[in-house]
């Protein structure tokens, strides 16, 4: 009887985990892909040109900070081509 009731609690404790994983990488997957999206349309509608600055382009680095952050990392990439630091 204790070997099935501490397997049943494994599972529950595995699937609790999936589930929180799961979770946590959609979030991660939709904020990439925003952030993508928003690199994209800044770039289309030359956004960085109202400021008197050139657009930020489609470089590794730019994609891969843009992918990881999301949209902290395009902020953080507007405010460094405000500056003057280019990726």
């Amino acid at each position: 009887m204790s070997d099935v009731l501490v397997s049943l609690l494994l599972v529950v404790a595995i699937i609790a985990i999936v589930y929180f994983l799961v979770k946590k990488f959609s979030v991660l997957v939709i904020n990439a892909i925003v952030g993508l999206i928003v690199l994209f349309i800044l770039n289309f509608l030359h956004v960085m040109q109202w400021v008197g600055k050139p657009d930020l382009g489609y470089s590794i680095a730019t994609i891969i900070i843009c992918a990881v952050g999301g949209l902290p990392g395009i902020c953080i990439l507007v405010l460094l081509n405000i500056l003057g630091i280019t990726i």
